[in-house]
């Protein structure tokens, strides 16, 4: 009987950690400071619930409260935490050096993404171009699984449904958005070629190259991306890159790292 409680209590949730759990990935998502009622607003809670919860979390130093604006921010008490993740990823520990020479190779910046909360991929591991001008990308970086080349990727491999790709590709944030009957047939093509290509349209300028690594359900867990400025990474260099990315996965495959979903 302990047991169908502990699944039924599983399936119901806890209220306070999920809605907790809502509070601090809002606040991480959010590039200003929020208050209370706007971040009730959003998560559809209880002003009052909202608050406790707040104060609760602020305690714990995983969110700052400004006292003059009445407004709260993501808190520095959360990176010890994510250091912790991170330091205990497999996946991370592997790519890291393989990242680290294939910026070398191809002066380009290489990262690893994962999928995280539903929907958002965060960056777990990543190697810094050592051209003079470069993109700045941070450990910890969260996007939308569906966008720029992962998310070809993603919509590929993890979203079965045309309608809801289709609904979830115009909440999209572009710099030069694709028409979705373009993007679909990248889509396409992504799963066919086994790699995904973004020229220019997440960032203005910028050519982002994926592959995926794969779950043992066959989905995309993670991804290996490399990023470079456009009028760099030519056309005729894609595939030579994107075999690179491939080798890399590969050999990771091999070291037998966590493929759970």
């Amino acid at each position: 009987m302990a047991h169908d409680d502990d699944k039924q209590m599983t399936k119901r949730q806890v209220p306070a950690v999920t809605r907790a759990l809502a509070i601090l990935r809002l606040l991480a998502r959010s590039p200003d400071p929020i208050g209370v009622n706007p971040i009730a607003r959003q998560l559809d809670l209880i002003p009052s619930t909202c608050l406790h919860i707040l104060r609760v979390l602020q305690d714990e130093g995983l969110v700052d409260f400004d006292s003059s604006t009445k407004r709260y921010t993501i808190g520095i008490g959360i990176l010890p935490l994510a250091r912790s993740a991170l330091q205990r990823n497999t996946f991370s520990t592997l790519v890291q050096p393989k990242l680290s020479q294939l910026s070398q190779d191809f002066d380009v910046t290489s990262i690893a993404t994962q999928l995280s909360e539903p929907g958002q991929m965060v960056v777990v591991a990543l190697s810094q171009s050592n051209m003079p001008f470069r993109l700045q990308v941070d450990l910890g970086s969260r996007f939308p699984a569906l966008i720029s080349a992962t998310g070809r990727l993603f919509a590929a491999y993890n979203v079965s449904d045309d309608a809801e790709l289709e609904a979830r590709f115009h909440k999209l944030t572009w710099d030069n958005p694709p028409s979705f009957a373009d993007w679909r047939a990248e889509v396409n093509e992504a799963r066919s070629q086994g790699y995904a290509v973004d020229q220019r349209n997440y960032i203005s300028g910028v050519t982002v190259v994926a592959v995926p690594v794969f779950g043992n359900d066959g989905k995309m867990l993670r991804s290996i991306v490399a990023i470079d400025i456009s009028e760099r990474l030519k056309d005729k260099s894609i595939p030579k890159l994107a075999k690179a990315l491939q080798a890399i996965r590969e050999s990771i495959e091999g070291n037998q790292i966590d493929r759970g979903s």
